[in-house]
């Protein structure tokens, strides 16, 4: 017993001296990449793809049950697999770029997608975020773990012919294997959105020699044994070894050149020996990540539902920089081709995003969040324009101009990696002029927008009113960085145009409606209706995109109990679909429908905000119920874990901040609505090393209303928190209740922000 207790003694100290490594857990397990994978083009659970990766890598790795070139690259309900491919694809719907495949065989050489496919069964699957295995029902095994720029691969061969088939996915492909170094070197350009002098490089090596070899192309089949290099469309190779053998594969890409890539092999996996080291490494940066997240209480279910939209949220955006031999970062620019030092971000939508992905980044990653928008100024300059939509190039996908939303917050959230005045200077050449790619490079409908506080609308400008609000939301945003860095001009000019929303609502009917191009109302008019002047949604959905002036569209509605009245109406509503403009069924219909919460759409942007908005009107304990509602209802861990397109992070980001109990209603400002947590403690660990901790005493499935809260020991009765409050560290309690407390939180100075005043 005495020795017992020296060596407990001699331990001790050890132990408090390093507190996060003693109390570090493993959540990596929590996470299932397979969440959300059950999805198809007419009804999405998701679109998402088990990505193996670390964050926001330059590239993930995925097994692949689709055709080449197919954006849904696994389905759940599929069971074969065609290959192991490196994947950056940030939706469907506009499927991959940069891609090639890796593929076992056995017996017989098969190279086509189609005859090489093998069979597998889910409960011979591992899909976690640092570690992807499946056995086959061949009984080939393989195991993939990744880097930011790498993968290690292992493949455990039966005891028969063993071959690796590489495939250079679509459009042109050169490869080359030099058998005595045991490697394949190569190079793809398949890409949508890109510079003509784009390719993917790539260098692998195997820690086994090759019994044979050859090249293939992948249009006919034809392959040709023996032959060591090959370049053309759809070229790839295949290697042979040892009957039942066991092979590693390390691998590394670049966008910059092949010595690159071989540098970045070498710098990433060179250290590591086996797989097991690699998934080592990788496992330890997701556990850094989730640990800084640490939730306590609530069920099992509720812990995996939020590490896999943890991990979820932290994949995009791709870094598209890269390390050079002086340690620097640089990059090969998507947008004019050339190679630039610093930093560069890809891949991802910012009309999806601005609203929760990249405000959770600033609470996690303000570091990084700098960089990016470093990187947002560096794409406007080589452009001409601000991304809207990256991939990785600008295909300026959806609407509206939300880099500006993303710079108006990283600054007011004290984010001043760059210099603002640049930023304006851009910004209002992104809002009065049009550019060449897709609806939301730079304007469209600048002049009469500017000039009438609206877009007209007619066939030729669809989605009108949702341009016309969300432009004047962006506006918003850059008043917002004019007047905390005192430009009076920008402050003036973009100040005058964030009120524009007012022009489009109706007291008539009580919606946000079309106008045509002289100010009348257009007719005739259905709520229910989708498309036309609304995307993706309709008049119920769209009536709430006033982040910025949520006061001021109460009182356009006559008051606080016209407008939670009317929020009550979405829930109420029968979930009836009318297709309007799109005159089909779309995804998203079918998704709203399936909730069954009436007119709310929780499965695409724009509603998403809008329980959030009871704490503007004096009912803030219907957002407490309405947000429990909607995480228990339509989230879970599982391959039917969303309900509609994630994109991106942003429906993950909607439920990781929901479960800490704050949500971003107004980027751009330093504020986050409350709601409910999920969980009864959460502890926050930021990168500056400080701790912010949400405590939700009594909390259960039914306990989700806030009686009373603290903070830091002081009552708080607001319905919003700072930026600040969180990165200052310190303890927000809540005590919680089976009942609401309808006397809390309303009093003026209790309601989140808003640029208008209560009449």
């Amino acid at each position: 017993m005495n020795l017992k207790k020296a060596l407990l003694l001699a331990i001790l100290p050890v132990v408090l001296l390093n507190p996060v490594k003693a109390q570090q857990q493993n959540l990596v397990h929590y996470a299932n990449t397979l969440q959300g994978t059950n999805s198809k083009f007419e009804l999405s659970y998701g679109n998402t793809y088990p990505a193996t990766s670390v964050p926001f890598a330059m590239n993930t790795w995925t097994p692949q049950t689709g055709k080449n070139g197919d954006g849904w690259k696994y389905q759940y309900f599929e069971n074969t697999i065609r290959g192991f491919q490196q994947s950056h694809q940030c939706s469907s719907w506009v499927n991959d770029y940069a891609v090639f495949s890796l593929m076992p065989v056995t017996g017989k050489l098969l190279v086509m997608d189609d005859e090489r496919a093998s069979k597998f069964d889910h409960k011979n699957e591992v899909a976690q975020p640092n570690y992807y295995k499946v056995r086959f029902d061949n009984n080939i095994t393989t195991e993939m773990t990744t880097t930011e720029r790498g993968a290690h691969l292992r493949f455990t061969f039966p005891k028969a012919a063993a071959y690796l088939v590489l495939d250079g996915y679509t459009k042109m492909s050169q490869v080359k294997i030099y058998p005595t170094a045991r490697k394949i070197t190569g190079w793809v350009n398949n890409c949508r959105w890109a510079p003509q002098n784009f390719k993917n490089y790539f260098e692998i090596v195997f820690d086994k020699p090759f019994k044979a070899y050859g090249t293939w192309e992948n249009k006919t089949g034809k392959i040709t044994a023996g032959n060591l290099t090959d370049e053309g469309d759809g070229r790839g190779a295949y290697i042979q070894f040892a009957d039942g053998d066991v092979v590693q594969a390390k691998v590394a890409s670049s966008y910059i050149n092949l010595e690159q890539a071989t540098l970045n092999l070498q710098t990433e996996l060179g250290k590591f020996k086996s797989i097991e080291d690699t998934k080592a490494a990788s496992t330890k940066i997701w556990n850094t990540l989730f640990n800084r997240v640490l939730v306590e209480g609530g069920t099992e279910e509720q812990k995996a539902t939020f590490y896999s939209c943890l991990y979820r949220a932290n994949l995009f955006s791709h870094r598209f920089f890269e390390i050079n031999k002086e340690g620097k970062p640089y990059y090969f620019s998507p947008y004019d081709g050339k190679i630039h030092d610093g930093y560069m971000y890809t891949d991802n939508g910012f009309w999806d995003t601005f609203r929760a992905q990249f405000p959770l980044n600033t609470i996690l990653h303000p570091k990084m969040e700098g960089q990016y928008m470093l990187a947002l100024l560096a794409a406007q300059e080589q452009c001409g324009w601000f991304p809207a939509w990256s991939f990785p190039s600008e295909t300026g996908g959806m609407l509206g101009n939300h880099a500006i939303s993303l710079l108006a917050d990283a600054w007011v959230k004290g984010i001043r990696t760059f210099d603002p005045q640049k930023a304006l200077k851009a910004y209002a050449h992104e809002a009065n002029n049009k550019g060449p790619w897709g609806g939301a490079n730079g304007r469209g409908n600048a002049k009469e927008y500017n000039a009438n506080g609206y877009v007209p609308y007619s066939q030729k400008t669809l989605g009108a009113t949702a341009q016309s609000l969300e432009y004047a939301y962006d506006d918003f945003c850059g008043y917002s960085l004019a007047k905390a860095v005192g430009n009076k001009g920008y402050e003036t000019a973009f100040g005058k145009n964030m009120y524009n929303y007012k022009s489009l609502y109706d007291p008539g009917t009580r919606f946000m409606r079309a106008k045509d191009e002289n100010g009348k109302w257009v007719e005739p008019f259905d709520p229910l209706e989708w498309g036309g002047p609304y995307t993706e949604g309709n008049a119920w959905h769209w009536q709430w995109s006033v982040f910025h002036d949520i006061q001021g569209l109460i009182n356009l509605m006559g008051g606080n109990k016209n407008f939670t009245a009317k929020i009550d109406s979405v829930f109420s509503q029968p979930s009836t679909i009318k297709v309007g403009g799109y005159g089909q069924v779309i995804h998203e219909m079918t998704e709203m429908k399936l909730i069954n919460m009436g007119q709310y759409a929780h499965g695409n942007q724009p509603i998403q905000h809008m329980i959030y908005l009871y704490n503007y009107a004096g009912q803030p304990w219907k957002t407490q119920q309405h947000v429990r509602e909607v995480m228990e209802k339509i989230y879970n861990s599982t391959q039917n874990g969303y309900p509609g397109d994630e994109d991106q992070g942003q429906m993950s980001s909607w439920y990781v901040l929901s479960a800490l109990g704050i949500y971003s209603v107004t980027p751009g400002t330093d504020q986050y609505a409350i709601g409910s947590p999920v969980f009864k403690k959460v502890t926050l660990t930021l990168e500056n090393g400080k701790k912010f901790i949400i405590q939700a005493n009594n909390n259960s499935k039914q306990n989700v209303y806030i009686q009373s809260a603290t903070l830091n020991g002081k009552p708080y009765t607001h319905n919003w928190l700072s930026h600040h409050s969180i990165t200052n560290g310190g303890i927000l309690k809540f005590e919680m209740g089976n009942k609401p407390n309808f006397k809390r939180g309303l009093a003026p100075q209790d309601k989140p922000f808003s640029l208008s005043k209560a009449k």
